[in-house]
C-alpha cells in the first residue's frame, strides 16, 4: 500500500510496459504517483488490489489512499467511488418519489422544491463531481456562486461554477424568467436538499465515511441554540410590575385582547397611515415579511380572502418562510371594511401624486406607491407605543388632555385613549404571537389557527400558544367576574369576615 512512481514508458524490444522500472523516473516530470490497496474480495472470493492514481505528487497519493482506506472495507463504497454527486441526487429523488406515490412519503410541493434545487443547483453547480471526491469547499464555492445570480457581481466574475448555474436558468425572449437575486433563504433551503443527500450517502449508501456539508452554515457567534423562547402574557401583575421597576419579564410578550384593543384604538383615532396593517395583523398575525410582500392580485375582498404566496426580506421578495406558508386567510366584516378604506385613501394618493406614483402592486405600499421596506412597518409600530407611554406621562403630570394633544400633535380621541390604560411594551412579531393566542382562547379550532398562521403542524401550534392561552382565558374569566357585582356575595364574604362569638 506504499505508493510508488511509475509511467507508460515501453521497452524498445518488448514493447512491454516498464512502469516502476523506467530509468526516467528519477527526472522531473516524468511518470506519476501511484498505489495500490487490498479491497474486499469480489463475489466469487477472488482477490482484489485497485490501483488509485496517477497524481502529481506523492504527498497527493498518500491523501488519496488514506481517503480511500477509509471505505475500503465497504464493499458498497468501492463500487460506489466512480457515482457523481448529479447521479445520485437522482437515484435518491427517485427513492422519496416512490415513497410519495405509497402516500407514506413527502407531499408533492416539497417534492417540486426539491426537484428544483436539484435542476437548477444541484446538478449544474456539482454534479459532475465524483460523491467521495467532495469537500466543504465545493458546497461554499456553490453558494457564492449562487449569490452572485442576478446581480451586479455576476458580469465580472468567469468562473465556471457561475458559468454553469446561468446556463440552466430559463430565458424567454433573451430574457430570464427568474430575475431576482438568490436569497440567503432560498439557499439555505438548497443547502437542506444536498445535505439530506450527503447525509443519505453516510448512512444509508455508505459510500463516503463523513458528510461535507457539516459545518457549512454556522450559527451566529458560534453560540449554542437554545429552545424556541415560548410566549409570556402581559397580565395586571406584570404590567403593574413593569410601571415600577421598567423591567419586560420576557423576550417574547404578548398583549391582552384589551391591550391589543387599545393600541389599535390609538393608531386609528391618531390617524397611523398604516393602522390598516396593523389591523390585519393583530387578528391573522401575518409575518412582517409576508404583510408587506402581499400583492393586490392575491387580496380580494368580494371573497375575504388574502392569499399568501411570497415573503419579503431584505428588500428582496422571496418564497414563504415554509411550505405551510402557503396560505389562504379568510377575513372578517370588520378587517374588510379596513381593507375598503385603505383602498380608498391609496386611490386618493395615486391622483395626488399623478405621474409621480410608482405602484408596486403591493397592498402595503408608501404614499408614491413604492414597496415599504420591512423595518418601516416595525419602526412605525415602536412610535406609536413610544408616543402611547409619553402621553400617560404628561397626563400624570395632571396635563389637560387639550394641552396634550398639542404637544404631540395628535388628536383628543387618540388621548382619551392613550388615558384609560397602561400598553406594556412588545414587538411588532408579537402582534402575531398575539393574534394565535387570542384566536385559541376565544375557542377557535387548533386545526384552523395552525392553517391562518402558517404554522408547519398543529401540534406546533398547540406546543407554543397553548399555556398562555389558557392563562389569557382565565385573566378575562377573573375580569368578568370582577365586572358584574352581586350582592349575596358581598353578603357571604362579610358573614365570612365575622368573629365567631365565643
Amino acid at each position: 500500500m506504499k505508493p510508488y512512481k511509475a509511467c507508460s514508458c515501453r521497452d524498445p524490444e518488448t514493447k512491454r510496459l516498464l512502469g516502476k522500472k523506467c530509468p526516467d523516473l528519477q527526472k522531473k516530470g516524468h511518470g506519476g504517483w501511484f498505489a495500490r490497496y487490498e479491497a474486499p474480495k469480489s463475489a466469487d472470493g477472488k482477490r482484489r488490489q485497485p490501483r488509485i492514481g496517477p497524481f502529481d505528487t506523492e504527498r497527493e497519493c498518500r491523501q488519496e489512499l488514506a481517503k480511500v482506506l477509509g471505505t475500503a472495507a465497504n464493499p458498497k463504497a468501492h463500487d460506489e467511488r466512480k457515482t457523481t454527486l448529479g447521479e445520485y441526487l437522482e437515484r435518491r429523488y427517485a427513492w422519496r418519489t416512490s415513497e410519495a406515490e405509497t402516500g407514506e412519503g413527502l407531499k408533492k410541493s416539497t417534492l417540486d422544491a426539491e426537484r428544483e434545487a436539484i435542476d437548477l443547483y444541484g446538478k449544474p453547480g456539482l454534479g459532475h463531481i465524483k460523491v467521495v471526491d467532495l469537500t466543504d469547499e465545493h458546497f461554499r464555492e456553490l453558494y457564492a456562486a449562487m449569490r452572485k445570480l442576478n446581480r451586479p457581481e455576476e458580469q465580472g466574475d468567469r468562473s465556471e461554477i457561475l458559468r454553469r448555474l446561468k446556463d440552466v436558468r430559463a430565458t424567454r425572449d433573451g430574457k430570464r424568467l427568474h430575475s431576482r437575486p438568490i436569497s440567503e433563504g432560498r439557499i439555505r433551503r438548497v443547502h437542506a436538499v444536498l445535505h439530506g443527500a450527503m447525509t443519505d450517502a453516510v448512512k444509508l449508501s455508505k459510500i463516503r465515511p463523513d458528510n461535507p456539508t457539516d459545518g457549512v452554515w454556522r450559527s451566529k457567534g458560534g453560540k449554542r441554540k437554545q429552545g424556541r423562547a415560548k410566549p409570556l402574557l402581559w397580565t395586571a401583575e406584570r404590567v403593574e410590575s413593569w410601571e415600577k421597576t421598567g423591567n419586560v419579564p420576557a423576550k417574547v410578550m404578548v398583549w391582552t385582547s384589551d391591550q391589543c384593543g387599545a393600541f389599535l384604538d390609538f393608531a386609528e383615532a391618531e390617524g397611523e397611515r398604516l393602522y390598516p396593517a396593523f389591523h390585519l395583523d393583530a387578528h391573522y398575525g401575518p409575518r412582517r415579511g409576508e404583510l408587506v410582500g402581499a400583492e393586490e392580485k392575491d387580496l380580494s375582498l368580494e371573497r375575504r380572502r388574502l392569499h399568501v404566496l411570497q415573503s419579503q426580506s431584505d428588500d428582496e421578495l422571496d418564497d414563504t418562510k415554509t411550505e405551510a406558508g402557503y396560505r389562504q386567510i379568510p377575513l372578517d366584516d370588520e378587517t374588510v371594511r379596513v381593507l375598503r378604506a385603505w383602498h380608498k385613501r391609496k386611490l386618493e394618493e395615486r391622483l395626488a401624486w399623478g405621474e409621480a406614483y410608482q405602484d408596486a402592486g403591493r397592498v402595503f405600499s408608501y404614499e408614491d406607491g413604492t414597496a415599504l421596506k420591512a423595518e418601516y412597518l416595525s419602526s412605525r409600530f415602536r412610535i406609536l407605543i413610544e408616543r402611547y407611554g409619553n402621553i400617560r406621562a404628561k397626563a400624570a403630570e395632571k396635563w389637560s388632555v387639550e394641552r396634550i394633544a398639542r404637544k404631540y400633535r395628535t388628536t383628543e380621541a387618540a388621548v382619551e385613549v392613550a388615558v384609560r390604560m397602561p400598553l406594556p411594551p412588545i414587538r411588532f412579531h408579537d402582534l402575531r404571537h398575539g393574534a394565535a393566542t387570542m384566536l385559541i382562547a376565544a375557542g377557535v379550532d387548533d386545526k384552523f389557527v395552525s392553517e391562518v398562521l402558517g404554522h408547519a403542524s398543529v401540534s406546533f401550534t398547540k406546543d407554543v400558544y397553548a399555556v398562555v392561552a389558557e392563562e389569557l382565558a382565565e385573566d378575562a374569566t377573573r375580569k368578568i367576574a370582577a365586572f358584574i357585582p352581586r350582592q349575596n356575595r358581598l353578603a357571604a364574604v362579610g358573614a365570612n369576615n365575622v368573629p365567631s362569638r365565643g
